[in-house]
């Protein structure tokens, strides 16, 4: 799979894009004809290798006549509906002005018809989203990685005036997402770049392991000399197989004075409150008492709700928190008809191929009361016909 990681260690515009992807082999001249591909009227792209720091980068220029109409999201989808453009492009870059358009309706307060696209979307960013979108699809890039963005700080100036920064709409679209601040007082990541990694990054995991083929370097227009102003993008193919992985957060605590019955009742209240998984481990605390040690996995935007529920429902004073990143199987829920009835399995997809069958624990036990037979019995029947039906060779199960 061939697969783009960006190093968003100064952030990420849209000309930063477009330069990193040009730097790494995409065709200039496919880029510089973009803007009369949409119709676009005034609208030129050039190009010159700068010095950003110790870096040697390419610089990508759009430059726009004055004059220019403001544009509401209609007309920028009718430029992507008319443009000379690949239709997986056309509709990733939908995507991403709608996220566009949907941020700017939240922090205005309006509906994502009214929004009129002046900082964010005017002939520029139609270049700039466009052209990210048809170079990594030049590039044969199937799934894009990143690393968490930095923001910058102090203010930037607007046409509504001067507002903070990171600025309202980039926090919009990043919510959920990992995100630095500063290091320096300037605006490193606008809302062009905000949308696009809010659209196309699959995960905010790491990157698989994979086969470095191609690296580009863009720069930003700013040259602050405390900081190098790059955006890097390196691009290569996953290990064959390789399971996906990607980032999910990790909550723990230890309990030394609470009753376990309420310890058994918190488990499954986090569970129907979005964790992906909850356990408890006996451990010994200081001064020898016996505790529990409470973990809990979930999805980064779930962490603080739960840690909410663990510090209301519990009588934990503090909750850790931390982000790892975990390897997952691709799966799915399947029914197969057995002689007990229906049983639900989990099947899982191997790397390098193949697949697995794990009966659900609970359909295995609802049956097994039906038949008044025992859970393994019934659990291997379920996995036989979900082979006979596979056509694969017979395999060992557990409910």
């Amino acid at each position: 799979m061939r697969i783009a990681w960006f190093d968003c260690f100064s952030g990420i515009s849209g000309d930063m894009t477009l330069a990193a992807l040009v730097s790494a082999g995409w065709s200039f001249e496919r880029l510089e004809s973009l803007p009369r591909r949409l119709g676009l009227e005034g609208v030129r792209v050039t190009r010159e290798p700068v010095r950003r720091g110790p870096f040697a980068a390419l610089r990508v220029v759009v430059s726009v006549e004055r004059g220019q109409p403001h544009r509401h999201l209609r007309h920028v989808l009718a430029a992507l509906e008319s443009g000379a453009i690949e239709p997986v492009v056309r509709e990733r870059a939908r995507a991403v002005f709608m996220r566009l358009a949907e941020a700017e309706a939240a922090v205005h307060g309006t509906s994502v018809e009214k929004v009129h696209f002046h900082e964010v979307g005017a002939a520029d960013a139609l270049v700039d989203v466009v052209g990210a979108v048809e170079g990594l699809e030049a590039l044969g890039v199937e799934r894009v990685y990143a690393s968490p963005p930095r923001l910058g700080g102090g203010t930037v100036q607007s046409e509504h005036g001067p507002i903070p920064v990171p600025a309202p709409a980039t926090v919009e679209l990043l919510r959920g997402a990992p995100v630095e601040m500063g290091p320096i007082p300037v605006e490193l990541t606008t809302p062009t770049g905000a949308a696009l990694l809010a659209t196309l990054v699959a995960d905010w995991a790491g990157p698989p392991a994979f086969r470095l083929d191609r690296t580009g370097t863009g720069a930003g227009a700013r040259d602050p000399k405390e900081w190098p102003n790059v955006l890097r993008v390196l691009i290569g193919t996953a290990e064959a197989g390789a399971a996906p992985r990607r980032r999910v957060a990790v909550l723990e605590t230890a309990l030394d004075d609470e009753n376990p019955q309420v310890i058994a009742a918190l488990l499954p209240q986090l569970l129907a409150a979005g964790a992906l998984d909850a356990m408890v481990v006996p451990t010994v605390m200081k001064k020898g008492r016996p505790g529990a040690w409470l973990v809990v996995i979930a999805e980064p935007e779930a962490a603080d709700a739960l840690a909410t529920r663990i510090l209301t429902e519990s009588s934990s004073l503090g909750v850790r928190l931390r982000y790892d990143e975990r390897y997952e199987l691709e799966r799915r829920v399947e029914q197969v008809e057995t002689r007990f009835g229906t049983i639900a399995l989990k099947v899982a997809s191997l790397p390098g191929g193949g697949e697995r069958a794990v009966p659900e624990f609970e359909s295995v036990r609802a049956a097994a009361e039906r038949a008044g037979r025992p859970l393994r019995e019934v659990a291997e029947a379920a996995v036989a016909a979900w082979q006979r039906r596979a056509g694969g060779p017979d395999e060992p199960a557990r409910a």
